[in-house]
């Protein structure tokens, strides 16, 4: 976590670590739940495989 948060203190760290949790609750709680058994193979759009194309 040092690697990421340059702090001395684990004290500190731990803040930017819990509001960093929050944060990915919020998110995860905008998403509609997981059905299992209904997979569905990704199909890209043309603009992404003209994107993909001009790499």
């Amino acid at each position: 976590m040092s690697a990421i948060l340059p702090r001395e203190l684990i004290e500190t760290t731990q803040t930017y670590l819990h509001a960093h949790l929050a944060l990915k609750e919020a998110a995860l709680a905008k998403l509609k739940p997981y059905e299992r058994g209904k997979l569905t193979r990704f199909q890209p759009n043309d603009r992404l495989l003209a994107f993909l194309e001009a790499l």
